[in-house]
This record gives C-alpha cells, sequence and structure tokens, in this order.
C-alpha cells in the first residue's frame, strides 16, 4: 500500500470542484472572502465541532445535517463575521444561504453545509452571502489553483493559506485521493479552536466509518493544538467523501481502513501544525512530545498544558531555558506524576540538550541553550518515567505581536 505526498487540496480528490468571490463582507479588505467546495455527486459526511457551550449558527446547522445522514454535496464558507451570538436572525440565514445555493446549482437545501469565521456578534450581510452564492456557483473550478484561491478566501488573521492533498493505494489496486484546507491563527485551544478545516476524498467508505476515523484523529491532531488557550464558538472540521474512486466500499476495519486513518491523520496533522505555526505573532512552532506517561490521558494533559502556558510560550519568544516554567506547567496539567522523576530536553536543529533531569537542573550551558531555543522549530520533550504512554501537542511562542493583532482587531 502506497502513500504518496501531491500538491493540492480540497480539488486534489476525483469530483471536487472549488471558487472563491470578493464579497465584500470585510470592512477592510477587497480580497475573497467567500468559498465555495462542491462535489458532482452527493457524499457521505462526517463533523467535528467547537466544545464551546456558545456555538456559531453555522456549527449547529452543520452538526445537525451531518447528525441527520443527509448526503452532502456543497459547503460554503464565508470570512469576516462568525455569525455567533446572533440568534434566530443568524440561524435563518443559514437557511436562506442553503436555499440560494440549493436553487442555484439544483440540488437538496439539506445537501449545503455552511460555515463562518470572523467577529462574533455581527449579522451577516446576507444580501451579499446571496449574490456570493450566484458567483462562486459560476467560478466553480476543478483546479488546484481554484483550491488554492478558496484555502486563501477562508482567512482572517492567518499569513498563509494551509492546505495539502495525499494519493493512497487501497488494497485492491484502487488509487485513491484525500486533501484538505483550512484555516487558524488565534482562538485556538485544545478540543477545537478558530479554526475551520474542510477535507474532501474520492474514496467509498461507509458513513458510521468515515465519522469514527474523524473523531479519532482529531483527538491526536487539531484538539492536540494551542495558541492563546481561547477555544472558539465556530470551531469546525468537516470530512467529505463521494467514493469516485470506485473501490469497494470500506464498510470494516480491515487493511484499508487502517491505512485511510493513517492517510487521515497525515493530512490532518499537516495543517494542524500548520495552524499552530501561524499563531498570531507568532515566530516559532513549539511542539512537546511527553513520554513514558503513566497512561494516554495523562500524556495529553501534560502535552497540552505545556504548549498553552502563556509563561512557558513567552520564554520561548526570549530564546530563554527557563524550565522552571515548563516543570509548573506538567503540574498543573490534572496529571498525577512523580516531580523528581522527570527529565526535560529541548531540541532544534541547532542541537539537543537536556535541561532538567529527574527534576532538578542539569549541568548545561545558558548559551547553547539560548542558540537551540533561538531557531523556529522548537521542540521540548518531558520524560515522565512513569510508563509507557506517549502524545505530543503543538502551539507557538507569545510575543507582542499576539497583542497587537488582538488589541483591537476588526474585520
Amino acid at each position: 500500500m502506497i502513500i504518496n505526498i501531491i500538491e493540492g487540496g480540497v480539488t486534489a480528490a476525483k469530483g471536487f470542484k472549488a471558487a472563491a468571490y470578493a464579497a465584500n463582507i470585510k470592512k477592510i479588505s477587497e480580497k475573497p472572502d467567500m468559498a465555495m467546495i462542491m462535489s458532482s455527486v452527493p457524499c457521505v459526511c462526517a463533523g467535528t465541532f467547537t466544545s464551546n457551550v456558545v456555538k456559531a449558527a453555522p456549527v449547529i446547522w452543520d452538526r445537525d445535517r451531518v447528525r441527520s445522514g443527509a448526503p452532502a454535496q456543497v459547503v460554503v464558507v464565508n470570512s469576516g463575521i462568525a455569525n455567533a451570538c446572533t440568534g434566530e436572525e443568524g440561524m435563518s440565514y443559514c437557511v436562506r444561504t442553503a436555499d440560494a445555493v440549493a436553487q442555484k446549482l439544483v440540488v437538496s437545501p439539506e445537501s449545503v453545509l455552511v460555515a463562518s469565521t470572523g467577529v462574533i456578534g455581527a449579522q451577516l450581510p446576507i444580501e451579499k452571502i446571496e449574490d456570493g452564492v450566484n458567483h462562486l456557483a459560476d467560478l466553480l473550478d476543478g483546479s488546484m489553483e481554484s483550491g488554492t484561491r478558496a484555502a486563501q478566501a477562508i482567512m482572517t488573521t492567518d499569513t498563509v493559506e494551509k492546505q495539502n492533498a495525499v494519493t493512497f493505494t487501497l488494497s485492491d489496486g484502487t488509487v485513491a485521493t484525500l486533501g484538505g484546507c483550512c484555516k487558524g491563527s488565534g482562538m485556538i485551544h485544545p478540543n477545537m479552536c478558530t479554526m475551520l478545516s474542510f477535507l474532501t476524498t474520492d474514496v467509498s467508505i461507509s458513513k458510521e466509518l468515515l465519522q469514527e476515523a474523524l473523531s479519532e484523529d482529531v483527538r491526536e491532531t487539531y484538539n492536540m493544538i494551542s495558541v492563546d488557550g481561547d477555544t472558539s464558538t465556530n470551531d469546525t472540521v468537516l470530512l467529505l467523501a463521494n467514493g469516485l474512486a470506485g473501490n469497494k466500499t470500506i464498510s470494516t476495519k480491515d487493511a484499508d481502513y487502517q491505512l485511510f486513518c493513517e492517510v487521515l491523520h497525515e493530512v490532518n496533522l499537516y495543517l494542524a501544525k500548520q495552524i499552530a505555526a501561524d499563531g498570531e505573532g507568532a515566530t516559532a512552532l513549539l511542539s512537546c512530545r511527553v513520554e513514558h506517561a503513566a497512561c494516554k490521558d495523562d500524556a495529553r494533559k501534560l502535552a497540552r498544558s505545556v504548549v498553552s502556558s502563556s509563561l512557558t510560550k513567552a520564554a520561548i519568544a526570549g530564546h530563554d531555558a527557563n524550565w522552571g516554567r515548563i516543570m509548573c506547567a506538567l503540574g498543573y496539567s490534572g496529571a498525577e506524576f512523580e516531580p523528581e522523576m522527570v527529565d526535560i530536553m529541548v531540541e532544534s536543529r541547532a542541537g539537543k540538550l537536556k535541561i532538567v533531569e529527574r527534576g532538578r537542573a542539569a549541568a548545561y550551558s545558558e548559551e547553547e541553550a539560548t542558540r537551540i531555543l533561538s531557531e523556529k522549530d522548537i521542540a521540548i520533550t518531558a520524560d515522565m518515567n512513569a510508563g509507557a504512554a506517549e502524545a505530543t501537542a503543538w502551539g507557538c511562542d507569545l510575543t507582542h505581536g499576539y497583542i497587537d493583532i488582538n488589541a483591537s482587531y476588526r474585520s
């Protein structure tokens, strides 16, 4: 079984098209701020959504569509306004958007998924959305360039578009593809974040297994990133599978299902790390790998606590090996462990250095530590010496740039 990383995103799989359009939803931008993704045939669909009790109207709409089991065929996304905390009017705009798509593309309104990202509390300019739908439908195209434009249209404070794609060969020789794009830069915290991720595949797979595969993988990817500790109202991951690869439908947890899970993880992990690296004001990607924890749940808690720690993130921004902040973050993670058993190392392309041994300062050079921590990709390893479980979380450093962006953010 072969896996190949290829160029592209949501249009890489057979039968998918995308488009972008400047509907002028954002106050200070004339760049594209609406995107559409469409499959030529109805798809089985899976989704995961924010854990925030305050859920945006599009989250409720999509959650209900996914739970209903109805086929999905079109996704419409706007950036600039989140359509969150907008009451019945906001929900009615989800309906109007779906109706506009259904009328233009001759599909069922129930097959239309919607997503929004941007400022909370403002109402969508629904006439602009409806007009944008008509333009997007006319611009739909299956090229890689159209997929890239769609990835750019959903950006808010992101500095780069985020997309990738993978082909894989199933046991019967069928070559299938899975691609995706996402957005996310701020209000990012484990248990989903201000992130939207749209995944498309031409593999044929049952809805039940598609949902299980996505739900399990989100725990190890998007739910293991943090930029600022804020969990958003709009977090959504949608995965559409149209079956056009022509393989025998994956309906049991056989070798093909395991391969699909591996491919899904490859794509989601890449996108999740791209979000972490593009954190608002960030200058470095930070990862924390916890090894030899007592159990998997503890490993996850410990790793996420370190990358979520504002003090640790600030120390990384200052290239300071202040290991006390790492130990502190481990200590309030909620996991039980023996502090005097912990070893901590920092690593980058400039080298690797142990800074804590058995819970106390190791003999190391501050100058060497600073050199290692001055790179753009910093890895912390915390060895708990307590068991066999491990987990990795990703975040970024915390700079004054984060304050500059968020002190007066407007769409």
